[in-house]
């Protein structure tokens, strides 16, 4: 029986998937995601989220230079990852830093009081000696400290670990960045792991990413809707919606009243494209340079609350149809000068292509 089939149970997720085609590799690298990648809606995900460590039936096979001990502790890190829904540059950051920190083997003792993957010390506050030599917990911790460093998505692998670790040979890690992309892949591709092959193609690399991968519907301000001050993404019910960019959650609000009385009409339910006036479930984020972005109609409470940082990419709610709405997709506004309203919106599609981050075009 061959790897592939081995892993090819199903590995709980929470969060949605993006199925991608042609592997993860060229994405990790650079390649051109958003041509692979089409939503799927999150009912089509697996319950019971992953609590352990996966192993396939007859253990690990060694991968590279890496023997099946290694294997699976880098596995551990990429599927917790996963579960956590870290963009990819977050794997590669954690198993890169693994790499230099223990050589992805599980210490039982280090420096001073040092074990673990990722070499985490209970005297620093990591947790206890038990949960650090646990690869879940031990990632859990290094990501959770990992997504509190502004920036991280986007600054060199040797920062982004250096301030979590607070290593005394911080430019150590660089020297793993190639190795780790090559085990996360390898992981990932080679041996088929569902779920992190398909989150992978909704990770951000740069700093402004797609909300969704979903192509243009309505456009901005077209003859026949002159007041639609955004684009619609005609993306499923239920499609994780991202951060465009980093930035302050400044609106986290539900806005559906009835059309002709102003009553309430709630979002608890699906509007009504003539009944219903409003954006629904909807959060609004200021990024620097006095940017704006809004995203309306989310099926549910946004994940996000007003105050809270978000980094590129973070999921912050899923598709819906609430509030001034004809059915399931993401109502994206872009706006200049921290102008929330019809005067500061400009073009998402253009905006969005200037940044290296086009909106797929209508089908």
């Amino acid at each position: 029986m061959t790897l592939r089939s081995l892993v090819s149970l199903t590995v709980a997720l929470t969060i949605v998937f993006i199925l991608c085609l042609g592997g993860l590799g060229g994405f990790l690298l650079g390649g051109n995601a958003a041509a692979r990648c089409v939503p799927v809606a999150a009912s089509s995900a697996v319950s019971s989220p992953l609590t352990s460590p996966f192993v396939p039936p007859g253990g690990w096979p060694a991968i590279g230079d890496w023997d099946s001990d290694q294997v699976g502790n880098a596995a551990a890190i990429v599927t917790t990852g996963v579960r956590l829904a870290m963009p990819a540059r977050g794997w590669v950051i954690a198993v890169a830093t693994a790499m230099q920190e223990s050589t992805l083997r599980n210490l039982s003792g280090g420096d001073r009081d040092s074990v673990g993957l990722f070499q985490q010390r209970p005297s620093q506050g990591w947790g206890t000696p038990a949960q650090l030599r646990d690869p879940v917990s031990a990632t859990e911790s290094f990501f959770g400290k990992l997504v509190t460093i502004s920036g991280w998505q986007t600054m060199p692998l040797t920062d982004a670990a250096q301030a979590v670790q607070i290593s005394a040979y911080p430019d150590a890690y660089a020297t793993w960045e190639t190795p780790a992309t090559d085990l996360v892949t390898a992981i990932t591709d080679t041996t088929g792991l569902p779920p992190a092959s398909l989150a992978a193609c909704d990770a951000a690399v740069g700093p402004w990413t797609q909300p969704v991968r979903a192509p243009v519907g309505s456009g901005f301000r077209t003859s026949g809707r002159p007041g639609h001050d955004g684009v619609d993404l005609s993306a499923p019910r239920g499609t994780l919606i991202r951060a465009a960019s980093a930035g302050t959650v400044r609106t986290v609000r539900c806005n559906a009243v009835h059309a002709n009385t102003g009553a309430e009409w709630g979002c608890d339910r699906d509007g009504d494209p003539i009944l219903t006036a409003g954006c629904g479930w909807y959060v609004d984020i200021d990024h620097t340079a006095g940017l704006l972005t809004r995203y309306c109609h989310m099926d549910q409470p946004p994940m996000v609350t007003v105050g809270q940082q978000v980094a590129v990419g973070q999921p912050i709610g899923v598709v819906g149809s609430t509030g001034h709405s004809s059915g399931p997709h993401l109502h994206y506004e872009v706006h200049h000068h921290g102008d929330p309203g019809p005067q500061g919106a400009v073009d998402p599609v253009l905006f969005m292509a200037a940044r290296n981050a086009p909106l797929p075009p209508a089908r």
